[in-house]
């Protein structure tokens, strides 16, 4: 089971800043065409209609030149897409121990708080709906019920005497890598772009659903799509190259 709540991305400052400095190394500045926009695709700024009135949710509309150059980069590879670091996505991810124990393995551009099972393991009482189980035999889900009936009565034991850390110690080693931890993450399109590509056909449900989420994203196709077909390859053959031909 994967849960993944509560997204925030890049605000329209920042995806302005953004864009400016992608197109830095080749000075082409005047050649961007993105702008603040609303959901009708109207102006923002200079609409007679006020959200007010209209209704419409002010966001950053990216211009046919700038997006264009934009997935030209991320095909070109993590040296010219350093674009797709400075692009946050913020989500709040409840998945179990496992699976979390694999997420550790990206250090680099990500940031997380997490539900401590340190310091409020023993807050509140087990349950069933607390661990990921579905995939549980019968016979292997009654041996998950009495693991958690064991857990609460130690938790009980523990929470008459806090100065018990044997009984702590009980709960923090039974604990199974199934119970479900909530944290807030922080990571950027290119660690996005990374787990994708070799996580989106793997065996454990949570990451194909990850990266189903991932295709939900603003401008998935900059990750989904980051490779190097062989028109790139004849097109470009420097990478530095790779704003030749744009609009």
């Amino acid at each position: 089971m994967i849960k993944l709540e509560h997204v925030v991305l890049a605000s329209p400052e920042q995806m302005e800043f953004i864009i400016e400095g992608m197109r830095n190394p080749m000075n082409s500045w005047e050649k961007k065409d993105s702008r603040e926009g609303c959901e009708q695709g109207l102006c923002w700024k200079t609409c007679k209609f006020s959200p007010h009135w209209c209704g419409s949710t002010p966001r950053y509309i990216v211009g046919e030149n700038d997006h264009s150059l934009m997935q030209r980069l991320s095909n070109a590879g993590t040296d010219h897409r350093k674009f797709m670091r400075m692009m946050p996505v913020y989500v709040r991810i409840t998945a179990p121990l496992y699976w979390w124990k694999e997420f550790d393995t990206y250090k680099v551009g990500t940031v997380a708080n997490s539900c401590s099972t340190m310091h409020k393991i023993q807050a509140k009482e087990f349950r069933l709906e607390d661990f990921s189980c579905e995939h549980l035999s019968v016979v292997s889900l009654d041996y998950l019920r009495n693991n958690i009936e064991h857990l609460n009565f130690i938790r009980n034991v523990y929470n008459d005497d806090k100065s018990n850390k044997g009984a702590w110690w009980q709960m923090i080693q039974l604990l199974p890598s199934s119970y479900n931890q909530t944290r807030n993450v922080m990571m950027n399109y290119e660690v996005l772009t990374n787990i994708y590509k070799s996580r989106k056909d793997h065996k454990l449900d949570e990451w194909r659903e990850f990266c189903k989420w991932i295709e939900t994203l603003p401008y998935s196709e900059l990750i989904t799509e980051a490779t190097i077909p062989p028109y790139i390859k004849a097109l470009f053959p420097e990478p530095w190259n790779c704003e030749r031909g744009e609009k």
